[in-house]
């Protein structure tokens, strides 16, 4: 027995002793030529993948070898473009990484909810080489977004309609991102739709079992992220949206005048021209076109809670509802004498305050 525990043992240190020689020259530098190439590091990269990516572009002996390395020794890894060499060890490439010791910077941007995708358009041009123009227009190319409808399960023909303002408006999830500043238009669009499906897919399953397409979920969804700051609002706001247009009600949303009308609320007057400009996203129109109606696509970028409230909503059974403009409350009603009086009192309740 004590044989056979000696050999046990033996073979135990072998191994030990193998493996240690083997991270010692996996740890080692490649080659003694300087033979410098670029190697990028885009944004949300893990650490496997990027040991993995050395040692794919020759840079490294081994990527098992650098992940113990990493797993021991952490290090907030930052994306960019570097200039290595594979007589370079492992260590002094993470050194690089680390401190950030770039040949390409990256750019940080912020898309927030309810934003347009014109407001996108600006936010990419100020501080990417990329114009406004550019931005639209690649999302509108007709052959470009056939191919985005093929990758990504959420897209359908709906965005191919020749009368949307904008194709991937409401697509395109609101967050912080960053991109190298080469960036181009389709990398931007690219992590914009590839974040989506990150957030959307835990939902997949009640998405695509609901009765409603995606593109008019989330069509209601900026609706209701327009008209309604809280959850608990959000969710009964879309029950009384669901209501109507289930009765062959209108919709009677402001906010999809003025973005028919291609106004800013807070900016532009709500104007007699406004209301009843007749075009597929009013749904204030009272001649019955828009009865029972969705817009014809979104009308911003609405918050994963607004998606959820839009798909939950409220077991209340409301057929209005105002908002206090100086407050942001907003309050529900069952019949329009209702919802009138309540706008009458809220137009006092401003005026005095």
């Amino acid at each position: 027995m004590k044989k056979v525990l000696l050999i046990i043992g033996i073979l135990l240190l072998f191994v030990i002793a193998a493996l240690a020689g083997y991270y010692v020259w996996s740890m080692d530098a490649l080659s003694t030529e300087e033979n410098i190439q670029t190697f990028v590091i885009e944004p949300g990269t893990t650490k496997t993948e990027i040991a993995k990516d050395l040692e794919e572009a020759g840079l490294i002996r081994s990527q098992y070898g650098l992940l113990v390395y990493l797993f021991f020794n952490g290090g907030n890894i930052q994306a960019g473009e570097y200039e290595l060499s594979a007589n370079m060890t492992p260590v002094e490439m993470l050194n690089k990484f680390t401190t950030g010791d770039v040949k390409i910077n990256t750019v940080t941007l912020t898309f927030v909810e309810g934003q347009k995708v014109m407001d996108y358009a600006k936010v990419v041009a100020d501080n990417l080489n990329i114009s406004e123009d550019e931005f639209i227009n690649q999302m509108a190319d007709q052959t470009y977004l056939e191919s985005l409808i093929s990758e990504y399960w959420f897209l359908s023909d709906a965005i191919l309609n020749p009368e949307l303002y904008y194709p991937l408006e409401g697509y395109l999830f609101p967050d912080t991102y960053e991109f190298l500043e080469t960036a181009t238009v389709t990398d931007v669009i690219r992590t914009l739709l590839d974040n989506t499906e990150r957030k959307i897919e835990p939902i997949r399953e009640q998405i695509e079992a609901n009765e409603h397409s995606f593109h008019e979920i989330l069509t209601m969804a900026s609706i209701v992220e327009k008209e309604a700051n809280t959850d608990s609002d959000r969710a009964t706001v879309a029950q009384v949206f669901w209501t109507r247009l289930r009765d062959n009600w209108s919709l009677g949303s402001d906010v999809t005048a003025y973005y028919g009308d291609h106004k800013e609320m807070g900016v532009d007057e709500l104007t007699w021209e406004v209301l009843y400009d007749k075009n597929p996203y009013n749904t204030r129109l009272t001649d019955g076109s828009m009865n029972g109606k969705l817009p014809i696509g979104p009308i911003c970028s609405p918050s994963l809670s607004s998606i959820t409230a839009t798909l939950n909503p409220s077991a209340t059974n409301y057929y209005f509802f105002v908002a206090n403009v100086c407050t942001g409350e907003v309050f529900f009603q069952n019949t329009n004498a209702e919802f009138s009086n309540k706008v009458k009192e809220l137009q006092q309740v401003c005026a005095q305050n």
